[in-house]
């Protein structure tokens, strides 16, 4: 019993210290042993066990002013990786997301009509041959679904824009590529993601509105902890219709959120067919046409009020806006916010700060890769006890 217990314990300190390499990136011992209150010696072993999974990497000492001897430096392994895949209506972008939350690779593939389940597997698996996926020990593959996706499964039970309903999408992945499979809703992914490397770090409770071509999705952190609702289907405010003061602002007669503040009207306004999230960010900020300031005006003040309803409910320290919806923002932040803070309750909305996802475009990239990692970080030890078969393989 005894022999269970420290090995349980030992595990539990394994995932501690890799957890904390993958959130803060590159760590002295010194740092580690300070911030886990593990012994010096400790933290040796299970570094030294981490390294030999092939988990962390060290590099020679920190240079530093303290007296004693220097401490070597911890980073995660770059070639330890998940892959990523996001569907949406004009593009399914397949990526390499490494410990440490760094995008390796983002390849976006465009298609010129709402993809099936099986052309996304057949487009994820035609990627995984290219050159620049090889070599990369892959910890399982990451969906970042712009829909309602049960996450015990990752079975999307509705993605309206991509016309899926009860579609195994996590189940065809790993049948067609031999490696663990998992999907979540986008926005939540993207919420996760901004909660630990962007904007929202260190923040324990925040809300996330993101901006897609399949539309407007949410997430919300409450308590330093995702908030996934009874059936793990929070968070979805674009279907939700905002009141609308001013009736010539309205676009779209009974229109929901993400029929009023719209991708595609921007794209149109713009003169681009399609574009991934860098090249539309540009060309709005290039812009100085008339009609397209006053579009992103116009989306402005219907947001707002999606905005204030959520820091009515949810009383958040932070409200972060990605995608498209970034854009939006940029085009006149005080005007936003001051908008937002008519609508809303005074007492909650005091010292609520709105900003632009710090992650920019490699955001769901890296919230997908967190959910396909998740398992290794929670456990890396039974990871590596699987063997080959579910971990370490390498892409060819």
């Amino acid at each position: 019993m005894r022999g269970s217990n420290l090995d349980r314990v030992r595990r539990g300190n394994l995932a501690t210290v890799l957890d904390l390499v993958h959130r803060k990136g590159s760590l002295s011992r010194a740092e580690i042993t300070r911030a886990t209150g593990l012994s010096r010696s400790t933290v040796a072993a299970l570094i030294a066990e981490l390294t030999g999974m092939g988990f962390v990497l060290e590099s020679g000492p920190e240079s530093t002013a303290r007296v004693g001897r220097p401490s070597p430096v911890v980073h995660p392994d770059p070639d330890c990786v998940a892959i990523t895949v996001n569907p949406e209506l004009d593009a399914v972008t397949v990526g390499v997301v490494s410990l440490g939350g760094a995008v390796r690779t983002r390849i976006r593939n465009e298609v010129a009509h709402p993809v099936t389940v099986a052309e996304t597997v057949e487009i994820v698996v035609g990627n995984l041959a290219e050159p620049e996926l090889a070599g990369r020990r892959v910890a399982g593959i990451g969906v970042a679904v712009p829909g309602l996706v049960r996450e015990a499964d990752g079975v999307v039970r509705w993605a309206p824009h991509l016309g899926w309903r009860e579609e195994s999408i996590a189940a065809a992945l790993l049948r067609a590529t031999g490696h663990p499979a998992f999907a979540a809703n986008d926005a939540s992914l993207g919420a996760l993601a901004e909660h630990i490397f962007g904007a929202g770090a260190g923040v324990r409770d925040l809300v996330y509105l993101n901006g897609g071509a399949s539309g407007i999705g949410g997430g919300v952190i409450t308590g330093g902890a995702p908030l996934g609702g009874f059936g793990g289907y929070a968070g979805e405010f674009g279907r939700n219709r905002p009141g609308i003061r001013d009736p010539a602002d309205r676009a779209v007669e009974d229109g929901t959120l993400e029929d009023e503040v719209s991708r595609a009207r921007l794209l149109e306004l713009v003169g681009l067919e399609s574009a991934d999230q860098v090249e539309l960010s540009e060309a709005l900020a290039a812009s100085a046409d008339p009609a397209v300031r006053a579009e992103l005006a116009r989306q402005a003040r219907v947001l707002s009020v999606a905005v204030s309803n959520a820091i009515n409910v949810l009383n958040p320290e932070l409200v972060v806006l990605g995608g498209f919806l970034a854009d939006v923002l940029r085009a006149d932040p005080e005007r936003l916010a001051g908008l937002v803070r008519e609508q809303s309750v005074g007492p909650a909305s005091e010292g609520v700060r709105i900003v632009p996802a710090a992650l920019g475009a490699d955001l769901l990239m890296i919230g997908a890769g967190q959910l396909a990692l998740q398992q290794l970080l929670t456990d890396p030890a039974a990871i590596r006890d699987r063997g080959s078969d579910t971990f370490g393989s390498h892409l060819s």
